[in-house]
């Protein structure tokens, strides 16, 4: 049975400063154009799930909620008037010009006002986010609404729009959500960590696992450039993360050539190791490059335990770079240990494991080529999406 989805999303408020900021002009090109940009820039989960649900028959589209530019695009396309004084245009606009000017330098200042307004809605931005969201459902009438920032859209909002849609899914990882929240409007929850899964079933609300996965048109954008880095580590030290912190200055500590890219490390004490290292940011198709180039990279799914889940896992071995990643007690479900990755239990062995890879290159090629041959056998976005698929049915 062919379905259609509508997928909602946000985007973290620094890629979209740096994506408008990057590319001049996007802000006022039509909704399909900025929607085209932000996919191929391969950030997140760009367009991967819509793009396997239509390989699969079904219909499917991508909705950025907070992204203000892409979604008053829309609005004006489709004839929705918002209620958004026209102040805040003239002052996204002129924050997208001083991020352009100062991106190659200090872009994290700059991107400060972008960042505002990019921001989940506050009370003075519901307005226009919600009413375009609310139109966008309406006109969509989708069979399944998957709404993939359970934090960022209220439940009294797709409760409003629920007469509109067959069945309403949330897609939430490992992060707490909050109890004051009326979860009870989903009809399903999907998830790849199973506490979240017990978390919601407890609540009444039924929850099923759907893990997460790689996109193989990655590798088609890939550009050769051989192992040039040693060691390094791509991803965010945000305030759930203060043990992979800790465990990424150890390995700082020993490797002086570890490279590392995030959105930043302002926030990080002065005397913190990461500061040396950190090269900048990288986001989507640039931070894949960065992984590819590198002989081995550091995963660490930072203070929430005890199972592995994150986008990493399958970016890092999708690729084809040795994954030397924190043990956990489901890792051996997804990889075989040893063989298509490499997991530690401590900052010291990991240290250890990365002085050894460095020396023995074949072996370490070796893991890395098995890693990649599993994920591209079993883990990829298709594989996700044929899952998921089946669940919904069941569900409808």
């Amino acid at each position: 049975m062919s379905l259609r989805f509508l997928i909602l999303n946000t985007d973290y408020p620094e890629f979209l400063g740096w994506l408008y900021a990057h590319q001049p002009g996007l802000d006022e090109q039509p909704y399909d154009e900025q929607m085209r940009v932000r996919n191929e820039s391969f950030f997140g989960v760009a367009d991967f799930y819509s793009k396997n649900l239509r390989k699969l028959g079904h219909e499917a589209f991508d909705i950025h909620a907070n992204n203000a530019f892409m979604q008053k695009a829309w609005a004006k396309e489709n004839g929705v008037r918002v209620k958004e004084p026209s102040y805040v245009e003239r002052i996204l606009q002129r924050a997208i010009r001083q991020a352009r000017r100062g991106a190659s330098l200090t872009p994290v200042r700059y991107f400060k006002p972008l960042l505002r307004l990019f921001s989940t809605p506050s009370s003075n931005q519901q307005a226009w986010f919600y009413e375009i969201l609310a139109a966008q459902t309406k006109y969509h009438k989708p069979d399944v609404l998957l709404n993939q920032t359970m934090s960022g859209i209220g439940t009294g909002f797709l409760r409003r729009v629920k007469s509109h849609v067959g069945l309403l899914v949330g897609q939430h990882a490992a992060t707490s959500l909050p109890d004051s929240e009326e979860w009870g409007c989903y009809d399903l929850v999907i998830s790849p960590f199973q506490p979240t899964i017990r978390s919601f079933q407890a609540r009444g609300v039924p929850a099923e696992f759907n893990g997460l996965g790689f996109e193989p048109t990655v590798l088609s954008c890939l550009e050769p450039s051989g192992r040039i880095f040693d060691i390094t580590f791509v991803g965010s030290f945000s305030s759930v993360h203060s043990s992979r912190a800790a465990l990424v200055e150890s390995v700082c500590k020993r490797f002086s050539q570890m490279r590392i890219w995030g959105p930043s490390v302002d926030h990080l004490p002065q005397g913190s190791p990461i500061r040396k290292c950190y090269v900048g940011q990288a986001w989507g198709r640039e931070a894949y490059q960065k992984l590819h180039a590198s002989k081995a990279t550091l995963n660490h799914h930072g203070d929430i335990a005890p199972y592995a889940n994150n986008m990493r896992l399958f970016e890092a071995t999708g690729v084809g770079t040795l994954l030397i990643t924190d043990w956990k007690m489901n890792l051996h479900d997804m990889f075989e240990l040893g063989k298509e990755v490499v997991a530690y239990r401590s900052p010291e062995e990991c240290i250890k494991l990365v002085q050894y890879y460095l020396e023995h290159d074949r072996e370490r090629e070796a893991i890395a080529r098995a890693g990649q041959e599993r994920t591209l056998r079993e883990h990829t976005f298709y594989h996700r999406m044929q899952e998921l698929a089946e669940i919904v049915d069941t569900y409808l």
